[in-house]
């Protein structure tokens, strides 16, 4: 379902602000019914799914080392659990049901308990039938900070997101049809970035923490009234600030940008006849001198290991989906002609080991590719260690090869983040000893 110019602009207006929730030990987080005010104000609301009485949930943020014990109550007439994206966190805590936990029963409860040992840009999100429970709203962003934060003046937490939704506002039901499954996925029509309520003001530097929660929507993304640099990609710092340009952003990627305030800032949709805007932060009546020192890198404080010169090769393949013709699996989607989770893991590593995964994407449709508790290199077309991820988009007959340094062990998922090409076969799993 594409997205038109008036259920565009008509879904920039009203702005949902972000909770955030300060820190105890150990902190409420309850899955359950919600109502919000996607549409503008005034116009009809929907029902949905939330954490602790909103959608999307309580921002969670707290410092590089610390620890989050989180106690998760599951107050939904389904099954659900709760995974951690993007950190580097013991197996167990993971949230994967069906490898790493049960999932929790209405009624429910699980103790989530972990260090947060790398800072950057997270989020965390439902894990069970997330196809449809991510898409009714079941998200949140996790924020760890620096030990020592970049000097801005702001730092705002964006969060971009598509909703399949009738006139009155109410949330369409068809969840999991097999045309949804076999093609791009449940792409909504109205799209919107999530902001808080604040005023920014010219010449103030921001942190903008942008994140595409969307379950099937690569979100094409540009800026307008900020002169920022990209610095962090997936939550880890880039060697160096890079040029802020038009980027796509797969689902569960995330961008961290530091810039100065120009004007009006915007959150673009560019398409080839014009850009639509998604959202906006307004400029006060208080311009401030614009720092003169140039925006800088962040600190690397995470480890980065480095791969072997003789890594493991192997090759994962893309297969089905509509247009994408026969292949060997039973559902629609499939890695290298198995659809589903095997019972053995599709490949075992010692801890510290080296792979060099070709990930290949033999289908008609775009693929976000994302490995549980770990991050991995893009491999540069020189063959050398590019940016270091934990998604990676292929667009249709693309292939990418990633070097990956299994150094966390346990069980690992390792799937399509498009959660509808997940659910119909497209998900594996490895196991690090």
């Amino acid at each position: 379902m594409s997205l038109n110019r008036r259920q565009f602009l008509a879904s920039t207006l009203a702005v949902t602000a972000l909770p955030r929730l300060a820190l105890a030990a150990p902190h409420p987080l309850r899955a359950e019914p919600v109502v919000s005010q996607i549409l503008d104000a005034g116009e009809g609301q929907t029902a949905g799914f939330g954490f602790n009485g909103s959608t999307p949930g309580p921002e969670l943020r707290l410092r590089a080392g610390e620890r989050l014990s989180v106690a998760f109550e599951n107050n939904l007439p389904d099954p659900t659990a709760v995974h951690w994206h993007g950190i580097r966190i013991a197996n167990a805590m993971d949230g994967v049901p069906g490898l790493t936990q049960e999932a929790v029963a209405p009624g429910g409860t699980f103790d989530y308990d972990f260090v947060a040992p790398d800072a950057g840009t997270y989020w965390y999100h439902s894990h069970h039938q997330s196809w449809e429970q991510v898409a009714r709203g079941l998200y949140g962003p996790l924020i760890v900070e620096e030990a020592t934060p970049p000097d801005v003046d702001h730092d705002i937490t964006v969060i971009l997101d598509d909703w399949r939704l009738e006139p009155s506002g109410k949330m369409a039901g068809d969840f999991g049809n097999m045309h949804d499954f076999a093609h791009a996925g449940r792409l909504g029509n109205f799209a919107k970035a999530i902001l808080p309520e604040i005023t920014v003001n010219r010449g103030q530097r921001l942190r903008l923490r942008i994140i595409n929660t969307a379950t099937a929507r690569v979100f094409p993304l540009a800026l307008d009234g900020i002169a920022g640099r990209v610095v962090a990609l997936d939550g880890r710092p880039l060697p160096e600030p890079r040029d802020l340009s038009q980027v796509s952003l797969s689902p569960a990627q995330r961008i961290d940008v530091i810039g100065d305030v120009t004007d009006t800032v915007r959150f673009l949709f560019p398409t080839p006849e014009e850009a639509f805007v998604m959202g906006t932060l307004e400029p006060g009546q208080d311009p401030v001198t614009p720092r003169e020192a140039p925006v800088a890198a962040l600190p690397d404080n995470s480890p980065r290991p480095t791969p072997s010169d003789n890594p493991r090769a192997l090759t994962l393949r893309m297969q089905g989906g509509a247009m994408g013709g026969q292949h060997a699996g039973d559902d629609i989607w499939s890695f290298n002609g198995v659809s589903g989770l095997p019972d053995s893991p599709w490949a075992s590593f010692d801890r510290g080991e080296t792979a060099r995964l070709r990930l290949i994407n033999d289908t008609a449709f775009p693929h976000g590719i994302h490995l549980h508790g770990h991050h991995f290199h893009e491999v540069n077309e020189d063959g050398s260690p590019g940016d270091l991820r934990d998604t990676t988009l292929l667009m249709r007959g693309e292939t990418r090869e990633i070097l990956v340094v299994f150094d966390n062990p346990g069980k690992w998922l390792l799937h399509c983040h498009m959660l509808g090409h997940q659910a119909s076969g497209m998900k594996t799993w490895v196991e690090v000893a």
